[in-house]
């Protein structure tokens, strides 16, 4: 095992340090010996004091661990935030994205999300009741479909009926259906809310749709939303489900700004 100079310096003064008798560390006026070790033996001293250390203290290994992970995810957030700054116009403002609740409201609330997602489908209708609840709250619709190939198809359909003034109705049937979604599945829906199926199936191949889709994708990875649900809620990232008395509380917050 290799180790870098200057920790090895540090680790070895350390160790000394706590291994002479407490006489000699209260004699600051005492010289202290020069011990040469050759490089091989040094790293082994340090190797075997890490792993005295490790056996004795495991939960250093745990909190060190824990510490990287909140300072990796820390730093991950507030470069998320910056991107956030710098994108708002494809975030809140992108003609591609469809547009819910009040279009002229004060505060804007953005997910992402997908059809076969389960809590997508159950944070639902919190949302439903959040527009209902509060006139003043847009939504924007981010089509997200990471769950495979009938989550894309879905999403692709549901761009293709804004052709035919349907989406919000439509997108309320793909969420409120249980179970797995295939083209028999969505045809169905889509005639449930009065859809031309034919002419959404050919609306469904617009070059448009899928750059919607993928310009969210691309969104998503900037902003660091890797799963679904994912909320943007005045400027602020919040991925998983969120209850229906937490929305409130931030866009409460949101007004207060």
């Amino acid at each position: 095992m290799a180790f870098a100079l200057p920790f090895v310096a540090l680790v070895a003064i350390t160790t000394a340090a706590v291994a002479a008798p407490a006489d000699q560390q209260a004699n600051s006026s005492r010289p202290l010996a020069v011990v040469n070790f050759d490089d091989d033996a040094l790293d082994e001293r340090v190797t075997q004091a890490v792993r005295k250390l490790l056996k004795s203290s495991p939960e250093l290994v745990i909190e060190a661990i824990t510490d990287y992970q909140q300072r990796k995810q820390a730093d991950e957030q507030n470069a998320a935030m910056q991107r956030l700054s710098m994108l708002k116009p494809l975030i809140y403002e992108d003609p591609a994205a469809p547009v819910g609740g009040n279009p002229n409201g004060d505060i804007t609330v953005v997910e992402f999300f997908d059809y076969q997602c389960g809590y997508c489908k159950s944070v639902q209708p919190d949302l439903t009741r959040l527009l209902a609840d509060d006139g003043r709250v847009r939504i924007v619709y981010k089509e997200f479909p990471i769950l495979g190939p009938a989550s894309l198809t879905a999403s692709k359909a549901a761009l293709a009926s804004r052709a035919q003034g349907k989406y919000e109705a439509f997108h309320a049937a793909l969420m409120e259906h249980r179970g797995q979604l295939d083209d028999a599945v969505i045809n169905r829906l889509a005639q449930s809310v009065g859809l031309d199926v034919d002419q959404l199936r050919r609306d469904m191949e617009s070059p448009e749709v899928m750059k919607a889709i993928s310009a969210n994708t691309t969104l998503a990875e900037q902003l660091n939303i890797r799963g679904t649900p994912g909320f943007i809620i005045a400027d602020q990232i919040l991925p998983g489900a969120i209850k229906l008395d937490e929305m409130k509380q931030l866009v409460r917050r949101a007004r207060a700004l």
